[in-house]
């Protein structure tokens, strides 16, 4: 290669790296269609034209931050400014995207306007394309199928709700122990992608849905479906997460409102009998007496319960903390986890619980995603947070173990199946999400 060549090389680059900065798309364009390898290249500053890491300098010592603010360019000085300091290169904010959880799957238009319409949703009750679910001691009837044919052309999940009408369930909906709640309506296609048969039919209201609790003996609800391989799960934690992302769904919002119900019978105010009202969606204390009646107060709706959940990440980028309890199955590590408490922020949470349970020190922290989890009625918030300190000291009254991963040895379990060394919980968790997450951030899996 000759000098002459050499020089036309350089000259293009600084062309286009200086066209980049000055934010002349008409000539990035031009340039990379011709030559697409100049995105990858730097400049004598050692920046290529994407370069977006807030800590990164360039000969002149100014950053990508630093250059956006002097020339206006508000936006991306905005998107560079979002990583928060000290830990851009281990959790680059702009690069993160939502992630859909298992139980997050809204199904149903909740149509928290139609609570309160009581005429409207007695004649939902009694209509006869009204779909309930039925619930025994917090678990719903399920049916179950077999590794067969039918199982691989379902392609979504070994377990299906058993779905019922009106006249199925009619006499349960008439005894007072019994518990209904709407839950909402079924959502319809965009009209654009339907038949015309199929705008016909939408012109109609689409099915209402309804869950009910009752205490009748599990074994006679059973019989009222015609369905065979029914049951009640008897281990929510295990069996729910066999259920499709669609009725996951469903149950994440029916079962947490039946929890709530369940433990709030009575008014936590004043001790007195309550009623249930708006759907589901409220008790209200019958003592007329009870302060609870005036204001707004917590205790009169369905309530979540907050939980952090982390991914503790190491200094140095490439280790992961994470810890097991005795009830796990063996060899399962999993993210560490605390409920966030009264006047505290996510970010305080995290620190502390971290501290808490395995006695490293947390510095930056970052949300992910969130997760449903009806166990009676949590929301799991996922975090990224990274440590300022290594060294682990567990609670044993919390986690038995607490240990720091390679991310090589994640990879292998996550990716590649070897259980040798520790097991990753399902992906039907959050904690499981937040484990992909971490290693997909800087990697082409």
């Amino acid at each position: 290669m000759t000098s002459l060549q050499l020089s036309a090389k350089e000259e293009m680059l600084e062309t286009f790296l200086d066209a980049a900065a000055r934010g002349d798309l008409s000539q990035v364009s031009t340039l990379l269609s011709n030559t697409p390898s100049l995105i990858n290249q730097t400049g004598h500053s050692g920046w290529t034209a994407l370069i977006c890491d807030k800590f990164s300098v360039n000969s002149s010592s100014q950053t990508a931050y630093d250059i956006a603010t002097f020339w206006g360019h508000r936006h991306i000085a905005g998107l560079l400014g979002r990583a928060a300091d000290g830990c851009g290169r281990i959790l680059p904010g702009a690069d993160l995207h939502p992630h859909e959880n298992y139980f997050s799957r809204e199904t149903l238009d909740r149509q928290s306007g139609r609570r309160t319409d009581k005429v409207w949703l007695e004649a939902k009750q009694s209509d006869s394309e009204t779909v309930y679910l039925l619930f025994s001691n917090l678990s719903p009837m399920v049916r179950t199928y077999l590794f067969n044919l039918l199982w691989l052309l379902l392609q979504q999940g070994d377990m299906k709700l058993c779905l019922f009408r009106f006249e199925e369930v009619k006499d349960l909906l008439q005894k007072p122990s019994t518990v209904t709640i709407f839950l909402g309506i079924e959502k319809t296609k965009s009209p654009s992608s339907s038949s015309s048969s199929e705008k016909a039919e939408s012109l109609s209201e689409p099915p209402v849905w309804f869950a009910i609790n009752t205490d009748e003996d599990a074994a006679a609800l059973l019989e009222r479906c015609r369905e065979k391989n029914c049951s009640f799960p008897r281990s929510p934690n295990r069996d729910l997460l066999k259920l499709s992302e669609e009725e996951a769904g469903v149950v994440a919002q029916a079962r947490s409102v039946l929890a709530w119900h369940s433990r709030y019978s009575f008014c936590p105010t004043c001790g007195g009998a309550t009623k249930m009202e708006e759907g589901g969606y409220k008790r209200s204390c019958l003592n007329s007496e009870c302060r609870s009646l005036q204001g707004v107060h917590n205790t009169c709706y369905p309530r979540v319960d907050p939980v952090v959940i982390m991914l503790v990440i190491h200094p140095d980028g490439n280790q992961c903390l994470l810890g097991r309890k005795k009830v796990f199955p063996v060899r399962m590590f999993s993210c560490l986890a605390g409920f966030v408490e009264p006047g505290e922020t996510l970010e305080e949470a995290v620190r502390r619980e971290t501290e808490e349970e395995s006695g490293v020190t947390v510095g930056p922290v970052q949300y992910v995603s969130c997760q449903p989890w009806p166990m009676p009625s949590n929301l799991m918030i996922g975090c990224l947070a990274v440590a300022v300190s290594t060294d682990i000291k567990v609670d044993e009254k919390e986690i038995e173990e607490a240990r720091w991963f390679p991310r090589q040895q994640v990879i292998d379990s996550l990716f590649r199946g070897d259980r040798s060394v520790f097991v990753i919980p399902p992906r039907q968790t959050i904690a499981h999400q937040l484990v992909r997450h971490w290693i997909c951030m800087n990697s082409n899996l």
